[in-house]
């Protein structure tokens, strides 16, 4: 077992150990996730990936992130727009790391 991995997916990369809750994009699943395309383990580099490395997770819950609010003016036009936006992301506990 090692320290961290880096894995990637929803076209980010995250850095994570045993036991860390992250949010990553939304996932269609339920229960237990493998990642296969893991791109670091301890000292090992892949290249890209590392063949059978692979970082197992549980789905805490899906739910939406905070709201980010987009605001759009054009000064001395009398111009201004609000919007709102919530991402859907998948809380995830990394359980394992599979060298």
């Amino acid at each position: 077992m090692s320290d961290y991995a880096i894995f990637q997916t929803g076209g980010k990369q995250y850095r994570v150990k045993a036991g860390d809750i992250i949010k990553v994009e939304k996932l269609n699943a339920d229960g237990k996730i493998e990642f296969d395309q893991v791109l670091m383990v301890g000292d090992k580099i892949g290249s890209p990936f590392i063949d059978g490395a692979k970082v197992v997770a549980e789905i805490v819950e899906q739910k939406r992130a905070d709201k980010v609010l987009v605001f759009k003016k054009k000064r001395r036009q009398n111009y201004r727009r609000t919007a709102g936006h919530r991402q859907h992301i998948t809380v995830i506990k990394i359980t394992e790391i599979k060298a």
